[in-house]
């Protein structure tokens, strides 16, 4: 157990993040910031990290993946423009933060990652932590959890050559996918893309980022990521 004096910095450092790293970049989704306000990011973090769990950066989390940057967990969950109640789909899983993040929003987040040691630990600690509307499972990302679709929100937290195709024809009409996409494994443009018909998908560009990469069938191949 941690003793209330840790708890309260731990609490102090999650409102300074929201107010300095989001509020102050222009993050403005209540939901989104009443969640990152609300998820404790040092339970999603190795135990020798935890003093840098509220820092504005990644960090390393083993098996070569990271936890993102808070400003990117909450610029891409604010761009899905959840209401609450959704369905969600999220490729990559890591640590479990972001679908923590997820959980306190939507209805159901349904998280795919390819590393086993990290979905069965993310797993665990979505658990201990409450989340049981969020599930996990060890699998290719890239091709998506079919048998959950339609999503109305899909987030890819890894980067790849061009969103799969299995993702698009998951996502619900009128439904938001958000994905780093570049020709380089390490840089890429985080994308928005919305389907507005059943074959029409419309793409916005929010910026350059850099993710790990997308490995899998409709991503990058081990050889091609550099991995």
């Amino acid at each position: 157990m941690q003793s209330n004096g840790t708890d309260e910095m731990y609490a102090a450092g999650r409102e300074a993040m929201v107010r300095d790293q989001l509020v102050g970049r222009g993050i403005t989704d209540q939901l989104v910031l009443e969640a990152m306000r609300k998820v404790p990011r040092e339970r999603f973090v190795p135990e020798f990290e935890r003093a840098f769990a509220y820092a504005d950066g990644p960090l390393p989390i083993g098996a070569g993946q990271t936890i993102s940057q808070p400003y990117i967990v909450a610029l891409m969950t604010e761009a899905l423009q959840l209401k609450g109640g959704e369905r969600v789909l999220e490729i990559g899983t890591g640590s479990g933060y972001a679908a923590a993040i997820l959980a306190e929003i939507a209805g159901e987040v349904f998280t795919v990652e390819r590393v086993r040691e990290l979905a069965d630990r993310a797993a665990e600690t979505l658990r201990d932590q409450g989340y049981v509307n969020a599930h996990v499972r060890h699998e290719d990302g890239t091709l998506g959890w079919a048998e959950r679709a339609p999503y109305e929100g899909i987030v890819v937290t890894a980067g790849g050559p061009k969103v799969p195709e299995s993702l698009r024809q998951q996502l619900a009409v009128g439904g938001r996918l958000v994905m780093p996409v570049g020709t380089s494994p390490s840089y890429q443009t985080l994308v928005k893309v919305v389907r507005s018909s059943e074959d029409r998908f419309d793409s916005t560009n929010l910026g350059e980022v850099r993710f790990v990469a997308l490995v899998g069938k409709e991503g990058w191949r081990e050889g091609n990521a550099g991995l």
